[in-house]
């Protein structure tokens, strides 16, 4: 099956069931991309062995489950949220360089990520919500001023 009118459902499917807690329908996607990529293997007809190693952690994460959520919430607040900001330092370090690589969209990509990282709340509104807000509105002054 072509793989654009699976994305369609997919994102359809999450889109309608959100307001009802299931934010995520397929979750594996992810992994199936990152399994696809060539940091998976050089080689594409050894891929699979990537993606039969990801089916492998699911069922293990299936299985151990209770015993994984009982561990995480065993240790210290403190050790989770590193462990959580180790695993983002990737992710954000590449979303930084992406954001920040064109001139004319830095500025802007600066403004919402400082609004977004600073937590503030207004209207009982979140940091994320402003940060969007703010850097697309900065993103539309400084391109009309470079259109100028």
């Amino acid at each position: 099956m072509p793989v654009s009118p699976l994305i369609v459902i997919s994102g359809a499917f999450g889109l309608l069931l959100a307001p009802f807690g299931v934010y995520s329908v397929c979750i594996a996607a992810i992994t199936a991309a990152i399994c696809q990529s060539p940091d998976a293997h050089p080689d594409p007809q050894k891929r699979w062995l990537a993606a039969a190693a990801a089916g492998v952690f699911y069922l293990l994460a299936g299985v151990f489950g209770g015993s994984i959520t009982a561990l995480m919430a065993a240790l210290p607040v403190v050790w989770i949220q590193m462990l959580a900001g180790l695993a983002l330092l990737g992710t954000l370090g590449g979303s930084l360089f992406q954001a920040l690589t064109s001139a004319h969209e830095r500025d802007a990509a600066m403004v919402t990520f400082l609004v977004t990282a600073s937590g503030i709340t207004l209207a009982g509104v979140g940091s994320a919500f402003w940060g969007l807000v703010i850097g697309g509105a900065s993103f539309a002054l400084l391109s009309r001023q470079a259109r100028a």
